[in-house]
């Protein structure tokens, strides 16, 4: 995404989810491009959404049951960009880009599950 990582997850999956929506702006208008965008579109904002969600916690199985769901979108989203960039590949190092940060992100994620599981 940026060459400088951003430590705030919130700020951080709010910069992934529109860069994404740049992503597939710059893409050709095919039905796959336009269908499988719009996945992408949602599984994005998701996971941002969710972590949000999960810092308005209720308890803390709600906040981990929030962080889980939005690793679990992170993984979708990495499936979308995935599929995009192999029937796109003059948008391949874009793709790969967002696709490390996805990988990222569900590290992140992760590793906060992780610690607060006994």
């Amino acid at each position: 995404m940026t060459k400088q990582k951003i430590y705030n997850l919130e700020e951080r999956t709010y910069l992934f989810a529109k860069q994404c929506r740049f992503f597939i702006k710059a893409l050709p208008k095919t039905l796959n491009n336009i269908e499988d965008g719009k996945q992408l579109i949602r599984s994005s904002g998701s996971v941002g959404a969710n972590y949000i969600e999960a810092n308005e916690k209720l308890g803390d199985k709600d906040f981990v049951m929030r962080v889980k769901i939005a690793r679990k979108e992170a993984k979708e989203t990495q499936y979308w960009l995935k599929l995009l960039k192999d029937l796109n590949q003059h948008c391949a190092p874009k793709a790969e880009e967002l696709i490390q940060e996805a990988i990222e992100l569900r590290n992140i994620l992760s590793s906060i599950i992780n610690k607060k599981l006994p």
